[in-house]
């Protein structure tokens, strides 16, 4: 596609002179002038001269899995916000069922020249898959930085919630209000964050009750509503008094599960979510839930991309954030079975 002077003047808030001057490596312009015309060219989607065919110094990738579930729309506000406080634009990957992949959406990236990209969990969280596909990237030298989920042996910086603390919180939580039949609605434990929950349930659940065998209590389904109100359902008819999920859309279908069997929620069973994703606080009843340190982690996760944007290494160890407890509505005391 032939650039048009007058739209990418437009897009970068110059003239059409400077415009000429950066398609055609004339001086007398300056970086940040250069940089947005750059930017202008590539968010236009038009093909660059052969001669500005390097690395884009105002885009970065951000990849994120979906928009269905709400915590991720908050990563993307919370990394783009961070992004263009530092001069940069974010360009926006969601995945799909049957739509693009997270390689296809990779390799349309690499095309545009991005600076870097962010991973927010991505196949990098699921131990299943071929983690090559992050190491060709490491060879290219290509800044990363992944968020929640770890890939052993791939060389960049990982940034990850404290799943299992998440669960332990929500068991002493409930424990407090003397639930003792507690399930797990979590998703496949392929995913390394589920499999940190189930490990913090089996940790919870030995330390506050001596149980030594939890796998009657798990319960592996889908990431959404009809997922949680799935896994939820068996749970209660094991008669779990309390239901702790592996999201807060997994909570509200366990809400649904409970309302399906004549139940309330809390007075006959208790519902604890994960993310404290927005809105979650004006469900029926507010959820309780355990809250991701979204703007922290974010923020890190911006800060060790620019460390290595600019020829620095940020630390390869995992950084793990502890996650907070957010008790609402959803719970309550462990109900009289003698009734």
């Amino acid at each position: 596609m032939k650039a048009r002077l007058a739209d990418i003047a437009t897009q970068a808030g110059v003239s059409e002179a400077t415009v000429s001057r950066v398609l055609n490596s004339k001086p007398g312009v300056a970086d940040d002038t250069r940089r947005a015309v750059l930017t202008a060219l590539d968010v236009l989607g038009y093909e660059r001269p052969a001669r500005l065919r390097r690395r884009s110094a105002g885009l970065v990738g951000l990849l994120l899995p979906e928009l269905d579930n709400p915590i991720f729309p908050a990563f993307a506000q919370v990394i783009e916000r961070a992004l263009a406080h530092h001069g940069y634009t974010p360009v926006l990957c969601t995945q799909t069922p049957g739509g693009v992949t997270e390689d296809d959406y990779t390799e349309l990236l690499l095309e545009r020249g991005v600076s870097g990209i962010v991973f927010v969990s991505s196949l990098h969280s699921d131990s299943g898959a071929d983690m090559s596909r992050y190491l060709r990237l490491v060879e290219r030298g290509l800044p990363m930085v992944f968020v929640n989920g770890f890939a052993p042996g791939v060389d960049a910086p990982f940034i990850s919630s404290d799943e299992a603390v998440a669960v332990e919180l929500a068991i002493g939580h409930l424990a407090s209000l003397r639930h003792t039949a507690i399930g797990l609605a979590v998703g496949p434990e392929r995913y390394v964050p589920t499999a940190r929950k189930i490990a913090g349930f089996r940790r919870g659940l030995a330390e506050r009750f001596g149980v030594t065998e939890a796998d009657g209590w798990i319960e592996r389904s889908l990431f959404s509503v009809e997922g949680g109100q799935a896994a939820a359902g068996a749970l209660l008819d094991r008669g779990a008094t309390a239901v702790v999920c592996g999201s807060d859309l997994m909570a509200l279908g366990a809400v649904r599960a409970a309302r399906e069997r004549g139940l309330r929620v809390p007075q006959d069973v208790s519902v604890v979510g994960y993310d404290d994703s927005p809105l979650v606080a004006f469900t029926d009843p507010p959820l309780t839930t355990v809250r991701q340190a979204v703007q922290a982690m974010g923020a890190a996760a911006v800060r060790a991309l620019l460390d290595e944007i600019g020829g620095g290494r940020a630390p390869r160890t995992e950084l793990i954030y502890r996650p907070e407890l957010v008790v609402r509505g959803s719970t309550g005391p462990a109900p009289d079975r003698r009734r």
